[in-house]
């Protein structure tokens, strides 16, 4: 049986990463994928935009980045957005950057990014293996020997001095990701930090959201609630969906929704649907809007305030008959509209499963992880990078920047010790 000095378990954004790196740096490298194709998660991405990183200085991805953003510091100063851009760009793939500093292909296809790191690897001469099982990482005396693979039911031992784990989470497990790489750290003595489903849709109660099902708000301030406190808000685009909430904003603030949930606290959505506008200068526009349009029905004037699938809910919450006359509102009744318009609140009942979640939050302690190599603490010559690791981002290109960054370093760090 042929012998690697590498070999690399997934063949996703961390693990082709990781055998561009090890091979580069003259390592006989095996990335081995259990699905028919690789990459499938990238594919997906960014509804198939696939976006690459961000352009954000690291000390502002540090602020989007959970639970210890400070492990991934030398990660990102050997391998960091301007390197993933420019090794893409200097294999003929141009990129784009759009709001937020998000980087996507210029041709807007995720399966060009994916085929120019495959391209890399297999300059490198980088050995892959799909349709692969692993069923096993071989150690002994604490110490990688390799692993012990399934191909049609036939069982092997493929020997190797070094393994990297980048088999990534439990979301999208259609892509190939079910957590097999948790089972094997675990297996092996490794502590995994509670998973939970992470950049995920949130479920409501009640079908006001179902009623508003397709509707997507731009420029709106989200808030959670939390036992009646208010402990994060974001300002960007949501969209209802007939089960809740969905689309950036919810889904960035869904980790903390969901932490504070699963400890069964009262969590609350509240949508700001006038930011612009305080309390007061939201009242004097509502004052204004009845005043000028005294004879017309408030459903037409809401109007000036609201898209039209929104005017019929919030005038049945504000209990106002939506045929009633402008100059027949009254004060208690503007103030009801003033009230909905800046605190919009859902009670949240649950959210979406890991197959519509983004990223896994949780995973292998980064405490049991050298941080300057990606090397286990614990089994010598294993390594982990990716979302197998307890980190995980905000969207924008943080977590395929994560991938990108540990995959580069521990595959380089296979080679040079």
């Amino acid at each position: 049986m042929k012998n690697y000095d590498v070999i690399i378990i997934g063949a996703g954004a961390a693990g082709i990463l990781a055998s561009i790196s090890a091979a580069k740096n003259g390592a006989n490298v095996l990335l081995l994928e259990k699905m028919s194709k690789e990459a499938r998660k990238m594919l997906i991405s960014g509804k198939g935009r696939c976006n690459i990183t961000n352009t954000a200085y690291q000390s502002e991805f540090y602020k989007k980045i959970h639970p210890k953003p400070k492990f991934l510091k030398h990660a990102f100063s050997k391998f960091f957005s301007k390197d993933i851009l420019d090794l893409l760009q200097e294999n003929g793939l141009k990129t784009k950057e759009e709001r937020g500093g998000r980087v996507f292909p210029e041709s807007d296809k995720a399966a060009d990014v994916v085929y120019t790191l495959l391209k890399i690897a297999k300059q490198y001469k980088v050995e892959i293996k799909k349709n692969t099982k692993v069923e096993g990482i071989i150690t002994e005396d604490k110490t990688v020997k390799g692993v012990k693979i399934n191909i049609n039911s036939n069982v092997e031992i493929i020997y190797s001095q070094n393994v990297i784990l980048c088999t990534g989470g439990k979301s999208y497990p259609a892509t190939g990701s079910t957590g097999d790489g948790f089972v094997f750290a675990k297996k092996l003595g490794h502590s995994i930090t509670e998973l939970r489903p992470a950049l995920v849709p949130l479920i409501t109660e009640g079908n006001i959201a179902e009623k508003l099902q397709g509707l997507s708000l731009k420029n709106s301030n989200v808030s959670i609630w939390v036992n009646n406190k208010r402990l994060y808000s974001e300002f960007g685009e949501l969209m209802f969906a007939h089960y809740g909430l969905t689309g950036p904003v919810i889904l960035t603030l869904s980790k903390f929704a969901i932490d504070a949930f699963d400890k069964k606290n009262d969590v609350q959505i509240s949508i700001d649907l006038k930011p612009a506008l305080d309390e007061q200068k939201l009242d004097n526009r509502l004052q204004r809007e009845l005043n000028e349009n005294g004879k017309k029905q408030i459903r037409n004037v809401m109007k000036n305030l609201l898209p039209s699938k929104l005017i019929p809910i919030i005038l049945e919450l504000a209990n106002i008959d939506q045929y009633k006359e402008c100059n027949q509102i009254s004060g208690k009744e503007r103030k009801k509209l003033r009230v909905l318009l800046k605190d919009l609140r859902f009670k949240l009942s649950g959210h979406r499963s890991y197959k519509e979640a983004i990223v896994t939050a949780g995973g292998v302690s980064t405490n049991e992880i050298d941080g300057k190599t990606m090397m286990s603490k614990i089994i010598k010559n294993l390594y982990f990078a990716g979302e197998v690791i307890d980190l995980d981002a905000e969207t924008g290109g943080f977590n395929f920047q994560i991938a990108f960054s540990t995959g580069w370093l521990a595959g380089k760090s296979c080679v040079i010790k």
